[in-house]
């Protein structure tokens, strides 16, 4: 089932991410030929701005994934809305304190960011960010919203959000050139209108009864805190360095040629944020995927997501790499039309760009996974050097040396040092065969306390509940567990993946159900998930006795919910997902 979801979710997250890209894309391209290249140098001045209130949404937007992510394999309910009310609250608070920041100090902030004070740059780049301030707590709302809606099952409506925000940007951004001639006001303006639109549309399903998040100023713990600010630091950190890496790149260029090279600068990596979300679409669902495996100390699932995150990473960006390089002028001609020289090394830089798409985002699905696997400070690591010492070393040296193509190496060469540093790090930890599949698992030496031994079994219809059913008897003999447990474990997997078959099968569906078991501590530990018709067992039984109906009806999962000692049950990424402990 691993591999069926991390397809259906790459999908998701990949067309989420490109068109969120693609409003950046629209801005720049309006920009740029509409209002020429000092707007544009104007724009990528302010890209460190935007990338700080992109840091904090994406470091609580992470924080939430791995907290989430955990409690979901727990199938603890409680732990996932203490995550949602407090990440909610957090950032409403300080999306406004940001807000007043930029608003009160934004002279100083503009010159601080190397645009000249009183020239023409220096003007644009106010205005663009007063017009985008204005929506940095819905850019923010809307980041947060991704994780939830992600873990919900949410794809569609995802995808929908972030459709009518390019949708509402592109008709802004045009609008206000041709008809409101609002300048850069008006392009920072159309932004936040555009996030507004699909913060609409996300938030809907929050307030619908199907909704499985509950928000409560009760749940607002100081411990909740601590756990998002942990999971979130590594990307805190990632978010900190490029927007270090980027002031750098800014004034390394500027100094050495000028604002025509930031222009080209600022269109390479507007473009370049396409290309990156192949990457940061496998990451994020390595992340979530990896969280849960994690949790249930599942080894078999850990292989299969770093099989498919590197399958993915390597199939996807061998085509985005092609596509780029053969595109690249016809791109770059988008945003720049009159001036040859920034087009001509924006292009350059662009096809630079493009050759370190394979291992950007296998680095990026690494750093995500190792993440989620609480390895934290290696984890943060990567960040540093993927995003700042490495490609940072490369734009001193060679930027200095022989200027923008120098710049240019710092792709190519800062992403192939990372991908060795991963290398050597986990052959160092792991103690396998270099670039050996093992050795990147880096599976966690605890889980050989946590799990004696497991089996699973795949159910696609009733003849396969019987063989589950005669499997699991037999593995709790061969494992040492008394006559009783293996008679009640089989009982339990015989009649609970019944009622999923005959009840929860969809017509003209995929239909497929996982059971895992296993022995941990002498106890025996059932995990059933299926992606078929949603149904809470749990839930139901309770309502079920509150109407003191016929005691002999629903006798089957009356049966089994007497049977064991705990039992839980959670919705998470359209799946059914019930824990049971004999």
């Amino acid at each position: 089932m691993i591999k069926k979801l991390f397809k259906k979710m790459v999908i998701s997250q990949i067309l989420s991410a490109m068109t969120v890209a693609l409003c950046l894309l629209i801005d720049s391209i309006v920009i740029g030929r509409c209002l020429g290249v000092r707007a544009m140098a104007a724009y990528g001045l302010a890209n460190p701005v935007l990338l700080s209130f992109a840091a904090f949404g994406s470091f609580l937007s992470t924080g939430i994934q791995v907290v989430c992510s955990k409690a979901l394999g727990n199938g603890d309910e409680d732990e996932v809305n203490n995550c949602f009310s407090y990440s909610v609250t957090i950032a409403a608070i300080v999306a406004v304190i940001g807000v007043m920041l930029v608003v009160f100090l934004n002279d100083p902030l503009v010159s601080l960011l190397g645009a000249e004070k009183g020239s023409n740059v220096f003007f644009k780049t106010k205005d663009y960010l007063m017009g985008f301030i204005l929506g940095a707590p819905l850019f923010i709302a809307a980041q947060i919203l991704v994780p939830f809606l992600q873990m919900s099952g949410e794809r569609i409506r995802l995808v929908i959000a972030v459709l009518a925000m390019a949708i509402v940007n592109i008709a802004l951004d045009l609008l206000n050139v041709y008809v409101f001639k609002g300048g850069m006001f008006g392009i920072g303006l159309a932004s936040t209108l555009s996030y507004l639109a699909a913060t609409i549309i996300g938030v809907s399903y929050f307030f619908k009864k199907k909704c499985i998040y509950k928000y409560s100023v009760k749940r607002l713990k100081a411990n909740m805190l601590k756990k998002i600010a942990v999971g979130g630091v590594p990307t805190i950190i990632n978010q900190i360095s490029l927007v270090l890496l980027v002031f750098l790149i800014n004034n390394v260029l500027m100094n050495k040629v000028g604002s025509v090279a930031v222009a080209a600068y600022s269109v390479v990596s507007t473009i370049a944020t396409l290309g990156y979300c192949i990457g940061n679409g496998i990451s994020e669902v390595s992340l979530i995927l990896t969280g849960m495996a994690y949790s249930e100390s599942d080894s078999k699932a850990l292989e299969e997501i770093v099989m498919k995150q590197t399958d993915y990473a390597l199939l996807l960006n061998l085509i985005a790499m092609m596509a780029f390089l053969v595109s690249a002028p016809f791109l770059v001609g988008l945003f720049i039309d009159e001036n040859k020289y920034t087009a001509k090394i924006a292009t350059q830089g662009l096809r630079f760009f493009a050759v370190c798409l394979v291992p950007s985002s296998v680095n990026a699905s690494f750093k995500k996974y190792y993440q989620a696997l609480e390895m934290r400070h290696f984890s943060e690591s990567i960040s540093v050097m993927q995003n700042l010492l490495f490609p940072g070393l490369v734009v001193i040296i060679f930027g200095n040396l022989i200027g923008v193509k120098g710049v240019w190496l710092n792709y190519i060469i800062g992403e192939t040092l990372s991908f060795l540093y991963i290398t050597i790090a986990v052959h160092v930890f792991s103690k396998k065969k270099v670039m050996s599949k093992e050795s990147y698992i880096c599976e966690p030496p605890e889980f050989a306390a946590d799990v004696e031994c497991a089996e699973e079994y795949r159910i696609f219809g009733i003849h396969d509940v019987e063989k589950a059913s005669i499997a699991a008897h037999d593995f709790c003999f061969r494992n040492g567990m008394d006559k009783k447990t293996a008679n009640y474990t089989a009982l339990c997997i015989e009649e609970m993946t019944m009622n999923i078959v005959n009840h929860g099968f969809i017509k003209h569906n995929d239909n497929e159900v996982d059971v895992r078991l296993i022995k941990s501590n002498d106890k025996m530990i059932i995990r059933i998930r299926d992606n078929c018709k949603s149904f809470d067992p749990v839930k139901f039984l309770n309502i079920y006795k509150k109407k003191n109906e016929d005691p002999t009806k629903n006798i089957g999962i009356n049966m089994i919910f007497g049977l064991v000692k705990n039992v839980t049950y959670i919705n998470t990424l359209g799946l059914n997902s019930l824990m049971l402990e004999i």
